[in-house]
């Protein structure tokens, strides 16, 4: 069975730059916690990203630390050393042998690391964010007792950090990405530069939107710099929620306006605009922190030579609809990939979406071996062509 004219919108072709992505049903940054023992990928990473790399248009990667300093997960995978990169070179050498192409999620959990966890404790380093604002709730349930999040340490010259995210570009490059997505959403470092709430700085990096702006733009810039701008994207949330970050409506449209359009001029790949989720805007002593609104609407107006791209829940209907009507170019999903590895494929074919989502095996198992590790993982069966 072919794909039908319903359906027809997402198997369009899609020129990215130099790439030519064979569909618009594109493959999210999904942490799944699997490379253990270590943070290096591993050959179970390798054959994750094999079974979806068969029809995905775009996979950007799980997010990848630019350094052991900021990170709040076990066995998520880095990218500051060779090691990494001969990892990595695997993954994306069997991506593009099934024809696919992939981008590296480049990540910095800033204030929502834990200096008790075991890469950050590795690290020898304090947890660093643009202001000394603890993020409130959040509970580190790995460590004893459950501890919240602590007071971040302010740092002195923020392009320490900035120098971390270009040497993650330059390794990925290395490792045979095809290019690099900035993760800016989801209360993490890029995103908690932004924010009026996370960014209480005085100096030249904080205060006023474009002071607040200057932070991410610096590290887009750097990473054009790497791989050129037609291979650097970024994912962003607007409405916050998430990791304790939200600004009132109106500072927030200002702030992620400005910050976009700086992103129209320097010409970058592509912009993910992630919609609200309530799940995602998980609040703090009963209030919500995130700030609603259509984020397609409000900002794809800003982006002409910019590709639009958009992820939070798209059903397969919905990433039809803002297609075909030309709201973005292409749609990010996330957990139906986790279930269903031929998840492009399904779509186009029109097979049932009947694989059962393990939400216990999401982030792998601890202390788990590489072998409890393929539970839940790479273990979800293709339907039946």
């Amino acid at each position: 069975m072919s794909k039908s004219n319903a359906n027809a919108a997402l198997f369009e072709p899609l020129q990215l730059g130099p790439l030519t992505l064979r569909n618009r049903v594109f493959m999210a940054a999904l942490t799944r916690s699997r490379s253990v023992p270590t943070n290096i990928p591993n050959d179970l990473n390798v054959e994750y990203y094999r079974q979806r790399a068969q029809s995905a248009g775009l996979i950007v990667s799980e997010a990848i630390l630019v350094s052991q300093q900021g990170t709040e997960w076990p066995h998520a995978p880095g990218i500051w050393s060779k090691e990494h990169v001969a990892g990595w070179k695997k993954v994306t050498d069997v991506v593009h042998a099934q024809g696919g192409h992939i981008f590296a999620q480049v990540w910095h959990a800033g204030r929502v690391s834990h200096p008790d966890m075991p890469e950050q404790k590795a690290a020898g380093k304090p947890v660093y964010a643009p202001s000394a604002v603890s993020a409130r709730g959040g509970k580190f349930r790995l460590l004893p007792g459950m501890p919240g999040y602590v007071t971040p340490t302010e740092i002195d010259d923020p392009t320490k950090l900035i120098d971390l995210f270009e040497q993650a570009a330059v390794n990925a490059k290395e490792s045979g990405f095809d290019g690099v997505e900035i993760h800016g959403a989801n209360g993490y470092l890029i995103h908690q530069w932004l924010d009026s709430g996370s960014n209480k700085r005085t100096d030249s990096w904080g205060g006023s939107v474009g002071n607040r702006c200057r932070f991410p733009l610096q590290v887009l810039e750097r990473l054009i710099s790497v791989f050129g701008k037609e291979r650097v994207g970024i994912k962003i949330s607007p409405c916050g929620g998430y990791n304790d970050v939200g600004m009132p409506l109106e500072e927030t449209i200002e702030t992620f306006s400005y910050f976009i359009s700086g992103m129209e001029k320097l010409g970058i790949a592509y912009v993910n605009l992630s919609r609200y989720l309530p799940d995602f805007d998980i609040g703090f002593d009963g209030k919500k922190r995130g700030t609603g609104h259509d984020v397609v609407e409000t900002y794809s107006k800003l982006l002409n030579a910019v590709k639009v791209f958009a992820d939070g829940g798209f059903t397969e209907e919905e990433a039809i609809t803002v297609v075909k009507d030309g709201k973005v170019d292409g749609v990010f999903f996330g957990r139906l990939w986790i279930a269903h590895p031929d998840l492009a494929k399904r779509f186009e074919h029109g097979k049932a979406l009947d694989n059962q989502l393990d939400f216990m095996t999401l982030y792998g198992i601890y202390q788990g071996t590489e072998e409890e590790q393929k539970k839940g993982y790479i273990d979800y069966p293709p339907a039946q062509y």
